[in-house]
């Protein structure tokens, strides 16, 4: 199955929701829409559903124009973010039930129910009602559903939103097991730039509607083509400091310089802005080549194993992301400590004109 979106646009009133977006999607492949909240990820899923129709633009499925086409003939299934399940049917009878609709013969209906509770681990709860079941549960249920369909188009709106860490972690890798195994096409939305690089497979950052970059997913994260790409994919937002380039040096603000480093060889003389990861600043030095950043913490979170220390050096606003438990008082002076071979550089027009290899923003310098 192929399935393309050709210069679709969708308009609620006098708002925009997608602007001139076009895409192609390829059977077996997993596509993942990364956007923050009214990015238009939702509104998306819904034209390729087909349960809105399109301003003015087409969809075409292996060649021919479904645009208008009803949801109901359409070979797709969708699992939203909430635990959408029929509470007055059992475990059994709530995944039935689209082949139950469909007509499907009953040996065959509880061959393909059984079979995919097996997959998501709820086989031993087909004789329940929902709400005898936790959160993960009924959405597994829910996601149940949706994969005995057997469908050619399998979408998926922010799904393990509503559940907790642990059981985040524990369907996301069960999911991309699931996904590997199946020919239909796979869109995947999330706000979460740390499950779309889990998810992997290919990417398409959007932002107010529009198409920002896409991509294979490694490659997009690796080389943010803009600094709206690099600030939607990172979490933490990106941290950016204006810098000039010299022939002798790389100044950042008015009083850090800093060596060329490989990527940076070939930048012309001028402004640019130089970004870097939140992981990629540390409060100890790691390498004789990082560079020294004093600072003043304006704040300290604690966020489970991590710790997000917020500071900031003159103009600039700088997050640090650290592993483990770390304490800083609010007017501390730092020094965050930075490898000048970390830094994207983008220019004036915010966009990207020199990156990291790949191999340097996954390397632990030391």
């Amino acid at each position: 199955m192929s399935l393309s979106l050709e210069g679709i646009t969708k308009k609620v009133g006098r708002e925009t929701h997608i602007d001139n977006v076009s895409l192609t999607f390829e059977s077996g492949s997993r596509n993942i829409l990364l956007g923050r909240t009214l990015a238009g990820k939702t509104s998306l899923l819904r034209l390729l559903a087909g349960l809105d129709r399109p301003t003015s633009g087409r969809v075409i499925e292996n060649g021919v124009n479904v645009t208008g086409k009803s949801v109901r003939k359409r070979n797709i299934a969708m699992v939203y973010q909430q635990f959408i399940n029929y509470p007055s049917l059992t475990i059994y009878k709530n995944i039935a039930s689209p082949l139950k609709i469909a007509g499907v013969p009953k040996t065959e209906i509880d061959q393909r129910v059984r079979s995919t509770a097996k997959m998501l681990r709820i086989d031993n709860l087909l004789k329940r009602y929902p709400s005898e079941l936790s959160g993960g549960q009924q959405q597994r249920v829910a996601i149940a559903r949706a994969l005995v369909k057997e469908t050619d188009l399998l979408l998926l709106d922010e799904p393990l939103v509503n559940l907790d860490y642990k059981l985040r972690e524990e369907l996301r890798e069960e999911l991309q097991e699931i996904f590997e195994t199946r020919e239909a096409i796979v869109v995947y939305t999330t706000t979460e730039p740390t499950e779309a690089l889990m998810l992997g497979g290919n990417i398409v950052v959007m932002d107010e509607g529009h198409i920002l970059q896409t991509g294979p997913t490694p490659d997009v994260y690796h080389r943010p083509a803009t600094t709206r790409v690099a600030e939607v994919f990172s979490d933490p937002p990106i941290n950016f400091l204006t810098g000039t380039v010299t022939q002798e040096v790389v100044k950042l603000g008015q009083d850090i310089e800093m060596p060329f480093v490989d990527h940076m060889k070939s930048l012309n003389q001028g402004r640019h802005l130089f970004g870097v990861r939140s992981n990629h600043l540390f409060l100890t030095r790691r390498s004789e080549a990082d560079v020294e950043i004093p600072a003043t913490v304006e704040l300290s979170e604690i966020n489970g194993s991590e710790t997000f220390i917020h500071a900031n050096h003159g103009e600039f606003q700088l997050v640090v992301q650290e592993k483990g438990v770390r304490s800083a008082r609010i007017g501390m002076e730092i020094v965050l400590y930075v490898n000048p071979s970390r830094f994207f550089v983008y220019d004036e027009g915010g966009v990207l004109v020199a990156s990291p290899s790949p191999e340097a923003l996954r390397a632990p310098l030391s």
